[in-house]
């Protein structure tokens, strides 16, 4: 998939797609180690509000919200591990991107950012 941050060469990330509730709700849970370049999108049938935690999360993470026009709504930054925080914006989300924490930052990601789905079905 692809981030297109405005004034900035577009960020590729190597994506495992989550698209089942058992692959949702396991996520990343119990690795500890992921490639820089990679991260998992959570993808759900309809666009609402999203929550997600760290229970057994062992990697820090970035976790980017994407409305269902495909666009960042919101990102919780630098999500500790191992923890039960609820992880949300207030917007509704489609679309769930965690990469390594300190990525959005590092890549100029912010609310508005479109994202272009690579070898993934337009819907």
């Amino acid at each position: 998939m692809l981030l297109a941050p405005d004034d900035a060469p577009p960020v590729e990330v190597r994506v495992e797609v989550a698209d089942t509730p058992a692959a949702r709700q396991r996520g990343l849970m119990f690795r500890r180690h992921m490639p820089r370049d990679a991260g998992m999108l959570f993808v759900f049938p309809h666009a609402e509000p999203q929550s997600f935690w760290m229970r057994n999360t062992f990697i820090a993470l970035d976790i980017l919200f994407i409305g269902a026009d495909r666009r960042v709504v919101g990102i919780s930054e630098d999500a500790t591990p191992l923890t039960d925080d609820a992880r949300a914006v207030d917007a509704p989300a489609r679309y769930v991107l965690e990469v390594h924490a300190g990525f959005a930052r590092a890549h100029g990601i912010t609310t508005g950012t479109p994202v272009r789905f690579t070898g993934l079905p337009e819907e």
